[in-house]
């Protein structure tokens, strides 16, 4: 047994053995490039978040396929000076990449991407002059290999060899980089679906892809989108602005101005459906306060209103509701056009109302990029994990929990400038819905479907409808609820179509009849709109989608949405049409609905044939297929040209990126300073209270608010814009 084994590693030694010949050569490059690309993981990028064993393998092997691609196409190289020259300049750049990718981690907590390094005062930035203040004690041995690799050469120690590899070899080799890669793809989908064609954080790629595939697929995107947008020209927004203008709706008198001058307040009700509403489980409302403001009289809520995210998913949420622009029909808009020239509502109601704005969220800042695209939508402040203590149990594998991110925000949310218009992203609600025992309503029940995702999916329904009471009972006691305008939405689906035959028993329904019209009837999510005091509540039954949240919105603040450029019409309009386009391009209308290649009857739930259908009907789904794509594709457009930095509507001044620094020192300076220089004219909840907290005003029951800091954590986070980290 040991004389095998002796032999084996023998066997083993002899393939990296530099002096038997040039593929061996190339293997032991390729060995100590994986050696150090596991170091930068490691050591620099913190183990890139790997949260489960699976993830941990994908990381470990991700470097091999893309390095055996890289060699195995030097081996092609016949003559021996230029083939171990190639090899060695080949393996110098890779080194170097991903050195640099190392350093700008160090500081920016994010990877240099091929317009970082196209940018020289960007390199610079992110660099930082490539201080000594970034060199860590480990990267001598980034470059330890290639200095002794070539020490031996000079010293003929290690002997460049005259044999070629054969094209028989190079091409087997090649053949096993491409199929090292595409298990490495498939590896990877199991653990994050649709990785290459969403779009995530940059992490996400280096984690399941590596450095070398990520810098591949951040260049294809980067000469994609900039030969679109070098191609566009002012005239290209000319047949977007006929179709916006042509199917504008006018606000609704009744309804203009009624919240004029209120604080906006945002609510972000992570993957929560609209039948969870006035759902009973066991006898017991699974949102009971959320059922409440449903039907309160100061509420409308609309009992039509669909999601139309795509692959961005709640990227495409927030982007519809800032912009009222579609998001891709691939991929995340916020990932692939972070950069692209916006006209959102955080600018526009801070330009035209004087608004201070501010996001509050318990996950990482980078997660969709949003770092990068709340500067471009025109937001002063982000206050992401970095903000907040997400050590412990306090959080989840999404990040904070909610009934901690509502209480934990108002050190901040007391020292904004009134109006401010702020959003709350929720996260305990979202997929796989996994909640601590020390969290669940011990008096609330559950299904018993078997299916866990379903059956804990009310779980979080209810611990993210108690979230919510106790930050409306706040906003009660502090004196800002009848200040507000509180707006609740659902982003996406949580339950997803494979799932909604089990989900058919818990509304009575047989699963054997289930259609994919049932399927598209439950993309419906909640959206409402609370002005406290109002009376003007009422269930709206009009049709509409999260494409028509901002007009809405707009119009009930008194703001014209007519000189923008904006997809959706106002929900209260008299206009309003009721055709409301999916991203697949799928449409649903009060009695139709288009969807899986066919033609529903929404009343009796049955498909429409195509043969019996009646002219004058079928021209109608005609007319709605034409302009469901035409909207679609012009809103594409928009974005693929960013034809948007052509377009200077009235009073708008463009946002400029490079204004807002979303790091913890810096914010926390700003709010102190601007209701310090304000003085008795500040507007802040803190001065209305004479320099005092209104903390103490919150209450919940969360028992994570006793827990002290803990050395270990759920999630893993940066604030890309404090270079030293987390600032206390």
């Amino acid at each position: 047994m040991t004389s095998a084994l002796k032999i084996f590693a023998g066997h083993i030694i002899n393939r990296f053995n530099p002096n038997r010949s040039r593929a061996a050569f190339l293997w032991l490059l390729t060995l100590f490039f994986w050696a150090k690309t596991l170091l930068a993981y490691f050591s620099d990028f913190a183990g890139l978040g790997a949260a489960d064993p699976f993830q941990f393998f994908i990381m470990i092997i991700n470097p091999l396929a893309t390095m055996i691609i890289i060699f195995s196409l030097v081996s092609f190289i016949k003559h021996k000076l230029p083939f171990y020259i190639t090899a060695l300049s080949v393996d110098a750049l890779l080194t170097l990449l991903l050195y640099i990718n190392c350093i700008y981690y160090r500081e920016m907590t994010s990877f240099v991407s091929v317009n970082v390094m196209l940018g020289y005062s960007k390199v610079n930035q992110g660099l930082g002059s490539a201080s000594l203040s970034l060199m860590h004690f480990q990267d001598p041995f980034y470059w330890l290999d290639l200095i002794v690799i070539i020490v031996l050469l000079l010293l003929r120690r290690v002997r460049m060899q005259e044999k070629s590899v054969s094209k028989q070899h190079s091409f087997l080799a090649l053949s096993l980089g491409f199929l090292a890669l595409c298990f490495n793809l498939f590896l990877a989908d199991c653990s994050r679906p649709q990785l290459l064609t969403r779009g995530f954080d940059d992490t996400y790629f280096v984690k399941y892809m590596g450095i070398n595939f990520y810098t591949v697929q951040d260049a294809i995107n980067t000469v994609q989108i900039n030969t679109l947008r070098n191609s566009a020209k002012p005239s290209d927004l000319n047949p977007i602005k006929q179709f916006i203008r042509s199917h504008y709706a006018k606000p609704n008198k009744k309804y203009f101005g009624i919240a004029k001058g209120r604080n906006v307040i945002y609510i972000h009700l992570e993957s929560f459906q609209q039948f969870a509403i006035d759902l009973k489980i066991n006898g017991q409302e699974v949102t009971p306060f959320l059922n409440s403001l449903y039907h309160g009289k100061d509420t409308i809520a609309f009992s039509n209103f669909f999601h139309q995210v795509g692959q961005g998913k709640t990227s495409d949420a927030e982007n519809m509701l800032e912009t009222s622009t579609f998001g891709l029909p691939t991929g995340s808009l916020f990932n692939k056009y972070a950069t692209n020239t916006f006209q959102a509502m955080p600018a526009i109601i801070n330009q035209r109302r004087g608004y201070s704005t501010a996001v509050f969220h318990g996950n990482v800042a980078s997660f969709w990029n949003r770092n990068v695209v709340y500067k471009s939508l025109g937001y002063q402040h982000f206050l992401d994990a970095s903000y907040f203590d997400v050590s412990g149990y306090k959080s989840e594998g999404w990040g904070l929990k909610d009934k901690l991110l509502f209480k934990d925000s108002v050190p901040y949310l007391e020292k904004m400038q009134q109006p401010f218009y702020v959003k709350y992203l929720t996260v305990t609600n979202h997929y796989p819905f996994q909640l601590d025992k020390i969290d669940q309503d011990p008096k609330f029940q559950t299904t018993a479907t078997g299916d866990r995702i379903i059956d804990n999916y009310f779980l979080t329904n209810h611990y993210l409808d108690q979230s919510i009471k106790e930050f409306y009972a706040y906003l009660d006691k502090a004196g800002l609820l009848k200040k507000s305008i509180i707006v609740l939405y659902g982003d996406h689906y949580g339950i997803s179509n494979s799932e909604n035959k089990t989900l058919a028993t818990v509304f009575g329904r047989d699963p054997a009849t289930w259609t994919a019209n049932d399927d598209a009837q439950l993309q419906r999510v909640p959206y409402m709109i609370d002005i406290p005091g109002s009376k003007v509540g009422h269930i709206d039954p009009t049709y509409g989608g999260e494409i028509d949240a901002l007009p809405t919105l707009e119009h009930l603040l008194g703001i014209s949405n007519k000189r923008y450029l904006q997809f959706g019409q106002d929900l209260l309009s008299k206009q309003h049409q009721q055709l409301v386009a999916f991203r697949d391009q799928d449409f649903v209308t009060p009695k139709y609905t288009y969807t899986g290649g066919k033609l529903w009857d929404n009343a009796s739930g049955q498909p429409i044939d195509e043969k019996t259908m009646l002219p004058k009907l079928a021209n109608q789904v005609k007319k709605w297929q034409d302009q469901v794509s035409d909207e679609l594709s012009l809103s594409d457009q928009l974005t693929y040209k960013d034809l948007m930095r052509f377009y200077h509507p009235q009073g708008f001044t463009d946002v400029d990126p490079k204004r807002y620094d979303y790091g913890i020192r810096n914010t926390r300076q700003q709010l102190n300073r601007q209701n310090r220089i304000l003085g008795k004219k500040s507007t802040s909840l803190w001065s209305k209270n004479n320099d005092k907290t209104t903390a103490s005003l919150y209450k919940t029951d969360a028992p994570e608010q006793y827990f002290k800091p803990s050395n270990w954590a759920r999630i893993q986070y940066h604030n890309p814009d404090d270079s030293a980290g987390r600032t206390k």
